[in-house]
Parts: C-alpha cells; structure tokens; sequence
C-alpha cells in the first residue's frame, strides 16, 4: 500500500519539524516547503494527496498559494493559522479549502483532522 502524501507549507521551521515528525510516526509520507512561493514551486514534484497550508506567510500569503493550486488542482487543502477569527475560515472554505486547524494545535488533533479529511475524501470517492 502506498503511503498517503503530506506536503505542508509553512514559513515557520518548528512548526514543520513538529508536524513532519507527528504525520511520519503516523505512517505518512511528508515534503515540507519553506512558504508559498517554494510550496507552489515544488508542489507538482511531491504531487501530494493533502497539502497542510499556513496562511500568515510572508510573500505568498496562504489564501494565495490555495487560488494558485486550486486552478490546476483538487488536492486536499487543511488550512492551518494562528487566526482565530470567522473571516478566516469562511475565506478559506471559498476559496476551496477542504479543512482548518488552529494554532496551536495539540498532535492528537492534527492527526484526528488528517484522518477525517482524508476519510471523507475516500467516502465521496466511493
């Protein structure tokens, strides 16, 4: 069995060290990117089944990279932010995001996002 590909994107190095470490102890496969601009370059490269996508990044904020996949792509897309705020969930469902997660997150609910995501992306493919 293939393992499920993980690319996240986030300008933060911890915060991939911490999620790289978390999703591959859980099996995955995972590809990190140091922002949106290297997130949009190397995301055809890593061909990911779910892309975890910060929004507060310099240069290509999140909601930018997410148009920029959305146009050639229906990838699964988790947002991921340290905004607590409606407008930013309603933005990112519009703009086709599949998910969103909060900062901070604990590992346990990373992960319980992951699955449901990707398990319900299997329902709706069946």
């Amino acid at each position: 069995m293939n393992k499920i590909r993980v690319f996240v994107i986030d300008d933060d190095r911890e915060i991939l060290r911490i999620i790289r470490r978390t999703l591959e102890l859980e099996g995955y496969a995972v590809e990190t990117a140091t922002g949106g601009e290297v997130g949009v370059a190397n995301f055809r490269e890593f061909n990911p089944d779910l892309v975890l996508l910060d929004i507060m990044m310099p240069g290509a904020d999140g909601y930018q990279v997410l148009q920029r996949i959305r146009k050639n792509s229906a990838v699964l897309v988790v947002m991921l932010t340290s905004l607590d705020e409606i407008t930013a969930l309603e933005k990112s469902v519009d703009l086709g995001a599949d998910g969103y997660i909060t900062k901070p997150f604990r590992s346990g609910e990373l992960l319980a996002r992951v699955r449901a995501v990707i398990r319900r992306s299997k329902a709706k493919a069946e």
